[in-house]
């Protein structure tokens, strides 16, 4: 699991601070090519961070009936 926190808060946090520093360059120079850049970088942000809530609740949901069959 520690593998999956990792890449996991990798992938997070290496899209969302981006995301910060396109929107502040966004806010500062006026730039719209910042401002979509922002934007993409903050949806990839927010699937990665859906994807590891996902996994980790159906994870334990597997582990746990798996515990109730067959341990």
């Amino acid at each position: 699991m520690k593998v999956f926190y990792w890449t996991m808060g990798l992938l997070i946090v290496g899209t969302f601070v981006p995301s910060v520093v396109f929107l502040l360059l966004h806010l500062f120079t006026g730039s719209y090519d910042h401002g979509q850049r922002a934007k993409m970088l903050w949806n990839v942000s927010r699937v990665f961070t859906l994807l590891a809530v996902n996994l980790l609740i159906w994870g334990h949901v597997a582990v746990g009936l798996w515990q109730v069959w067959f341990g």
